[in-house]
């Protein structure tokens, strides 16, 4: 799974690299060294209309972190649904009609992974071994009480698979990502193949240029109270 990410990275940097035509964003966000579920974070998503001839109208936005189905009679079961598995994201229920067409890229400059050392659940930090960013393949929803005039609440999870077999061996989930040259295809609320779509999203390959690497970091990233770009330096196992 995806239970902790890094978003460091300013709004106006984020602007430029998904090149983002309408700000959604009230303000810029903290930057955040541990990211946890109920969280408010960063989602691209492309809300041109259907029928729409003119350019995409891709867009920056905050949505809460564990997606609540627009069926849901409440949304208070978000915050379980932070991660949407990629072998049944476009059939299991709470997750199909957002995978149809509402997709969006979350981005983050990296994640946290847990493995059992002995007594100790040591957390490693995996990031791109360029330090590039890392557009995590989402889905997002609009919900609101049923015949409420209420302002929409936005949510969003991350979709995974499994783990490649250096990855493998901290934990066997991980993000599925969207390369750059996908995103376009990715986020047309349009596009409903669903072959391609899945297609479209790919695991890092770690020992790739421009693939994943991971060191051990501190334990204090477990508790989601301490925050602080201390928690991304690599220490000894165990520590």
């Amino acid at each position: 799974m995806c239970g902790r990410f890094v978003s460091a990275r300013k709004r106006q940097e984020l602007l430029a690299e998904f090149a983002v035509e309408r700000d959604r964003t009230p303000q810029d966000k903290s930057a955040d060294y541990n990211v946890a579920p109920t969280k408010q974070i960063y989602a691209v998503m492309d809300r041109t209309e259907p029928g729409d001839t003119e350019k995409p109208d891709r867009e920056l936005r905050l949505v809460k972190w564990g997606l609540v189905p627009f069926w849901a009679k409440d949304p208070s079961g978000g915050a379980r649904m932070i991660n949407a598995r990629a072998e049944t994201v476009a059939t299991k229920p709470a997750y199909r009609a957002a995978f149809a067409k509402r997709r969006c890229i979350i981005p983050a400059d990296g994640y946290y992974e847990w493995r059992t050392e002995g007594k100790i659940k040591q957390p490693f930090y995996i990031h791109p071994a360029d330090d590039g960013v890392m557009a995590f393949a989402g889905i997002y929803e609009l919900w609101r009480p049923k015949d409420s005039e209420d302002d929409f609440l936005w949510t969003a999870s991350i979709i995974t698979t499994d783990a490649t077999d250096d990855l493998g061996r901290i934990h066997d989930r991980m993000p599925m990502l969207v390369t750059p040259d996908q995103w376009a295809d990715w986020l047309d609320p349009g596009n409903s193949d669903t072959k391609h779509l899945i297609a479209t999203m790919l695991p890092a390959v770690p020992d790739a240029a421009g693939g994943l690497t991971s060191y051990p970091v501190s334990t204090a990233v477990n508790s989601v109270r301490n925050n602080g770009p201390d928690l991304i330096e690599p220490v000894a196992a165990g520590g």
